[in-house]
């Protein structure tokens, strides 16, 4: 006898199907809302803008290519990197930008014969934010000091006298570059800055200033590396001479500009306790 309270078998598939079908949509539309509370990821980080002139360039030519994209800016506004004919004190690096809205600069000190940092310090009041930036770089001047010489002192240096030597030489050189800086020393050869065509190209005639160099590409200060070229640089760009180094005990390389401001650029990695002079980081 047959069942006639039996639901027909199509009629089940027919339902099993249409939840089968709603469920499937719940879980497209949570995965949906997850995704859309998610943040948006950056694509930019990572990317890095560099104004300047690269390492082993012609500076002659960096110059004129600078002066010749100036002549032609036609940008509304624009950020610039503006390198000195020499070495200037916070006060003198304000009389020659004469007024120019400044986002930092850039200084190092000019040791003869020594391979020094080169820092890039925030300065939006000049000569005022320039000397207090020097300030907190004298600072950690004197704590890189104090490290190579308890480094000097340690039993690894003193077993190696050529490892001792190396010590010392940067003690000598970040106590000489604290002393200049808490002087407020001669030491900003760039800035950055920001104007019309008009008052960058205006800027490019005044005492000092050696080249205006335009750069209407950088939107963003925090991933841009500036590398002017060093005042006494006038053919190629290559890191200063330095005696130590020839010696077999330089202490790193200083044609990178730095990074960060206000401070050394990051270190590749920490150096092992004792087994080598501490980084005082990859400068300009």
């Amino acid at each position: 006898m047959s069942d006639d309270t039996a639901p027909p078998r199509r009629s089940r598939f027919t339902t099993l199907t249409w939840l089968a079908l709603a469920c499937a949509l719940v879980v497209l539309v949570v995965a949906v809302a997850q995704r859309r509370d998610r943040p948006v990821s950056d694509r930019t980080v990572g990317e890095v803008t560099r104004v300047g002139v690269a390492a082993g360039a012609s500076v002659p030519a960096y110059l004129r290519a600078a002066g010749e994209e100036l002549a032609a800016l036609d940008a509304p506004d624009a950020y610039a990197l503006v390198s000195f004919a020499g070495y200037l004190t916070p006060a003198r690096a304000a009389a020659a930008l004469d007024g120019a809205p400044v986002s930092a600069v850039v200084a190092r000190v000019p040791l003869s014969g020594r391979q020094t940092e080169i820092v890039r310090i925030a300065a939006l009041r000049l000569p005022d934010d320039v000397v207090a930036g020097m300030a907190d770089v004298a600072g950690r001047k004197d704590r890189e000091a104090a490290d190579y010489r308890s480094r000097a002192a340690a039993p690894a240096a003193t077993a190696d006298p050529e490892l001792r030597r190396v010590y010392e030489s940067g003690a000598e050189v970040a106590a000489r570059e604290a002393d200049a800086y808490r002087t407020g020393c001669a030491c900003v050869y760039a800035a950055v800055v920001r104007a019309a065509p008009d008052a960058l190209r205006a800027l490019a005639g005044r005492p000092d200033v050696r080249v205006v160099d335009p750069a209407p590409e950088v939107t963003r200060l925090d991933r841009t590396v500036f590398t002017p070229p060093l005042p006494e640089q006038r053919d190629v760009a290559r890191p200063p001479a330095d005696s130590a180094a020839a010696q077999g005990g330089g202490m790193g390389d200083s044609s990178e500009a730095a990074r960060t401001v206000s401070g050394p650029s990051p270190t590749a990695r920490a150096p092992v306790p004792g087994s080598g002079p501490p980084n005082p980081a990859p400068t300009s």
